[in-house]
């Protein structure tokens, strides 16, 4: 993501827990350490801004993988508090910074789990249901102000955090990595999973003087879901 704002001519400032991915930042980019669910570090973060063109509120946990009524509360609580809580302080510290400028763009990372919801996945896909309806009182709070807010829904994005989804979803419903792997492939129109590319040009066309008035919507980018959950 901050590579493609970074190649489209946007100064960048990424936020991360984890000091080794931060530390990789290229040159002239702002990395500060910080939990996307901790107010505190968020806000300490956006005192250090003088002008906010863009947000993309994109920091995301898988949570655990369970049916329900074996998922823990602080699993529950964990996965929410990134995924939701995240946004929604993002946002929050955000939206001054914006109103000021009286012009923004608001991009929050919710997923196809939050239209279609996701067996074994309860926390997540509630957290990403939450997403779009933040995003949803956003763009009408901050309309008035030129203030754009959408959402983006990537299917399954290829890369390590999707690769612990299969693995864990295989072992919970007995299946090989593969076959999992497959299924989610079959469920869609294009057959194919979708890269990180996708999502990143997607969040820059929707920062965009081309997206001037696009707000309040929630856009898939996932080859078309036909099927959220098929059985091989």
């Amino acid at each position: 993501m901050g590579e493609a704002f970074a190649a489209a001519g946007y100064e960048v400032w990424v936020t991360d827990v984890d000091k080794d991915a931060l530390a990789g930042c290229p040159a002239g980019w702002h990395g500060h350490l910080a939990d996307a669910g901790n107010e505190e570090e968020v806000r300490a973060v956006f005192e250090r801004i003088d002008r906010l063109d863009v947000l993309c509120a994109n920091a995301g946990i898988a949570g655990p993988t369970a049916l329900v009524e074996n998922v823990l509360l602080e699993d529950w609580r964990a996965c929410v508090g990134v995924n939701l809580d995240g946004a929604f302080l993002a946002a929050k510290h955000a939206a001054p910074l914006m109103k000021r400028a009286g012009q923004g763009a608001m991009i929050l990372t919710s997923s196809t789990a939050g239209i279609f919801g996701y067996p074994n996945r309860a926390p997540y896909a509630a957290a990403k249901w939450g997403v779009i309806g933040l995003m949803k009182t956003l763009a009408m709070e901050l309309g008035p102000h030129g203030i754009r807010a959408n959402a983006i829904c990537p299917g399954a994005v290829e890369g390590p955090r999707m690769e612990g989804v299969l693995e864990r979803e295989a072992a919970a419903k007995g299946m090989t990595r593969d076959q999992v792997y497959a299924g989610y492939a079959a469920g869609t129109s294009m057959r194919s999973f979708v890269e990180a590319r996708d999502v990143a040009d997607m969040a820059v066309f929707l920062a965009s003087d081309a997206a001037r008035r696009v707000s309040g919507q929630v856009i898939a980018v996932d080859g078309h879901t036909e099927n959220p959950d098929p059985k091989l």
